[in-house]
């Protein structure tokens, strides 16, 4: 009973928080009023992990590196999270009930501030429902969660990115709406959930929704030649794990270049961007196919020594995977073009980056993943990295010849 009496009391006290903040000044002091309450909520059971994660979001907010709504959002966004987790049985639905109990909250903040800023407030919530669901059995989650949401409403907040509010519902039902289908086939996992609605209202905001279908197709792709002869890659103990459920770190590995193309192409319409995108996601779908197909179509050459190897070893090349890989780039490509997200020299540069890229990350995975230097993610990562920039290279190659 005093544990859930301290556990109100420091509810009640981190909102007043936000209700005082306006009429404090200069920032230092009510951090150092927070800081103070934390040391009195660290004594109470419940709330220490909460008065541990304020500390490093008031010393922010006092050096005035954090601005004033952000601060509050993040608060009220830390607290009611912490309500609905505290004994939650079902995890989906509490995920859900933050998303909605936090929203509600900042909505109030906006309209009491008198700041518009609802993209910053949907990427904060979506960032803390996204690290709850990575990170919940971590000791030090809580103080994660406040930095990672407090530092991605801040970043956005400063990108100044005019959109309408109209276009952010659309992104959220549309990402959502995907995310939770993967969740329940599953095809992804609740981190996977969150990670890929992150990454589709960024791609549906920054850019447009076709961009979005780009993603999607290479999702399908990737989902469908991982069901491939599931139960031979089980027998050979090479199927992907979790029942080909992905996770945050496959779609972050997969989509993080996408991600910040999308960004960078709203923020600076420069056509370079476009390309760095498709090249990015032709990559993606071109080495999962490769690798879900190849594995099945007899063993395979290392790419660095042409040694045979076994099948799923990473770095090994097949005549099956190399064909579907440039076939899958070509694919993601075509359609960018007949979308029109690129023009046709765009679109073939970017299936020939599509392919570069796919070995990229045999090469990758054969001089760093197997030594043990990177993991999958890692590899990933560069090689979708590397199949953009080198789709970005071919394009200004194509325009150069012209």
């Amino acid at each position: 009973m005093l544990n859930q009496m301290g556990e109100r009391l420091a509810t009640v006290l981190v909102l007043s928080f936000v209700l005082i903040a306006p009429f404090i000044q200069p920032p230092w002091i009510l951090a150092v009023i927070v800081l103070l309450s934390s040391l009195v909520m660290y004594l109470i059971q419940r709330t220490r992990l909460l008065a541990i994660a304020l500390v490093p979001i008031a010393i922010l907010f006092g050096l005035s590196i954090l601005p004033l709504f952000v601060f509050s959002c993040t608060l009220a966004i830390l607290v009611t999270g912490e309500v609905i987790f505290h004994d939650a049985k079902d995890r989906m639905l509490s995920s859900i009930l933050q998303i909605v109990s936090g929203f509600f909250a900042c909505v109030l903040i906006m309209f009491y501030f008198n700041t518009w800023a609802p993209l910053v407030v949907i990427f904060g919530i979506v960032v803390a429902v996204l690290l709850k669901a990575i990170l919940r059995r971590r000791e030090d989650a809580l103080m994660i969660e406040a930095l990672g949401v407090a530092m991605t409403m801040f970043l956005i907040d400063e990108l100044n990115y005019s959109v309408d509010l109209a276009l952010i519902a659309f992104a959220v039902i549309i990402a959502f709406s995907f995310g939770f289908f993967s969740y329940r086939t599953r095809t992804a996992d609740v981190s996977g959930l969150f990670s890929g609605a992150l990454i589709g209202i960024i791609l549906i905001v920054f850019a447009d929704i076709r961009w979005f279908i780009v993603m999607l197709a290479f999702f399908i792709l990737g989902s469908a030649s991982t069901r491939y002869r599931y139960d031979y890659k089980q027998q050979m103990g090479i199927e992907q794990g979790r029942g080909g459920a992905r996770g945050y770190l496959n779609v972050f590995a997969n989509g993080s270049v996408s991600a910040a193309s999308a960004v960078l192409w709203g923020v600076s319409g420069s056509p370079v961007f476009l390309a760095l995108f498709v090249g990015s996601v032709a990559t993606a779908a071109s080495d999962t196919v490769a690798s879900e197909l190849g594995v099945t179509g007899g063993d395979p050459y290392l790419i660095t020594t042409f040694e045979k190897v076994r099948p799923g070893t990473n770095g090994g090349v097949s005549v099956r995977g190399e064909a579907v890989a440039m076939g899958s780039a070509l694919a993601i490509s075509l359609l960018a073009w007949i979308l029109g997200i690129v023009d046709l020299p765009v679109a073939v540069a970017c299936a020939l980056g599509g392919f570069i890229g796919t070995n990229i990350d045999s090469l990758v995975g054969a001089l760093m993943e197997n030594p043990g230097l990177i993991g999958n993610a890692g590899t990933n990562f560069i090689a979708t990295l590397g199949g953009g920039v080198m789709s970005v290279a071919i394009m200004i190659l194509f325009r150069g010849a012209m």
